[in-house]
């Protein structure tokens, strides 16, 4: 499974989204849209225009995506199997 959260180096809401994954030991690789260019884009191709942060794309093994909007712990939670 891979986890690509969007996020920016100002948003409250990023870092609390990431310092959770980290406390679940949920490994992912983050994508600073305010700095780069090709992962806003990216970003934006993922969500269908959206370009508010966090975004986070999960890829399970699969092939399956999933998305997540925000800081939502019920989602981040249903969405990796976190209980």
């Amino acid at each position: 499974m891979q986890v690509i959260v969007y996020t920016t180096t100002t948003c409250p809401y990023c870092k609390m989204l990431k310092d959770y994954l980290s406390e679940k030991k949920i490994s992912y690789t983050e994508k600073l849209v305010d700095q780069d260019d090709l992962a806003r884009e990216e970003m934006a191709n993922a969500s269908g225009g959206f370009l508010g942060v966090p975004f986070s794309l999960v890829v399970k093994d699969d092939g399956s995506k999933n998305t997540i909007i925000g800081f939502d712990k019920n989602r981040v939670n249903e969405i990796l199997g976190i209980s």
